[in-house]
């Protein structure tokens, strides 16, 4: 059932995903509802933009799914949520799944759910939570067929700019990518590099996992783009984006351009062209 289920995932054109993330309502930041605050109205937009599809929780998948039709983005279920993405980690720091995830999963019609896999500077703790969260999904992905994909997030120290900013060291996020897979993610949704002519070494240590790439931060569009562009060119199976799209002025837009590059091989300035004219 997992290929089948990844079937609707991966363009039939490419072999690429365009994952578009509205999951940050789930984790109780400021800033992050920002774009995202009338939930029905920004995964209308992002259906109307056609993304491969779209990342939502458990309470939010209702937006995606009751609407009518065949020609909609595949959904992606969030399983857990973390108190750690603020400029100081709280006492008491943690990451904990929703119940039996897999059977909700099924029961939304998703292609696959998410999961976390943290490395936090000061919070060992955390990322023993998120093996023991992976090794219980586990059991239940193979039990319903339900792909799994575990996100090896490397983080930064907290108050250099919040959880959420990228550590972009290679060596990190080949060591995190690489437990992911021994872990049993059927895919991983990783960090990029600082250095993007490096990432062919993330995709290697995957052994043969996809891996789709994660954006991160809020970027400037020729950055995003340009990063996008070298991704790809060094074997990504896709990406990840959130906050650069959802919180984009114009993103409808920039799902275009996007798709440009990951499904027909466009060139960053070829896209910011379709970007300009949504």
């Amino acid at each position: 059932m997992k290929p089948y289920r990844l079937n609707r995932l991966f363009n039939a054109k490419s072999g690429h995903c365009l994952d578009v993330a509205i999951d940050h309502g789930f984790f109780n930041q400021p800033g992050f509802l920002s774009g995202i605050e009338d939930m029905a109205k920004a995964v209308a937009t992002m259906v109307a933009a056609g993304p491969d599809a779209v990342q939502l929780t458990v309470g939010q998948a209702r937006h995606l799914q009751a609407l009518p039709g065949r020609q909609k983005p595949a959904l992606v279920l969030r399983t857990d949520v973390a108190n750690v993405y603020g400029l100081e980690l709280p006492k008491v720091a943690l990451s904990a799944t929703i119940a039996e995830p897999a059977l909700q999963a099924v029961r939304l019609d998703a292609v696959c759910m998410c999961v976390n896999l943290f490395q936090i500077p000061g919070a060992p703790e955390v990322t023993n939570q998120c093996m023991e969260n992976i090794c219980a999904l586990k059991l239940e992905s193979e039990k319903y067929g339900m792909p799994m994909m575990v996100e090896p997030l490397v983080f930064r120290l907290n108050a250099e700019a919040g959880g959420y900013m990228v550590d972009g060291d290679l060596t990190k996020i080949q060591h995190l990518v690489r437990q992911a897979v021994e872990l049993g993610a059927d895919l991983i949704k990783a960090d990029p590099t600082d250095d993007v002519s490096v990432y062919h070494k993330v995709i290697e240590i995957a052994g043969g996992i996809p891996v789709l790439v994660r954006g991160g931060g809020k970027a400037p569009d020729k950055e995003i783009l340009d990063r996008t562009e070298g991704l790809m060119k060094q074997g990504a199976s896709g990406i990840v984006y959130g906050r650069n799209v959802v919180q984009h002025a114009n993103p409808a837009g920039m799902v275009a351009a996007l798709m440009a590059i990951v499904h027909d091989g466009a060139t960053a300035k070829q896209a910011a062209i379709k970007l300009k004219s949504k």
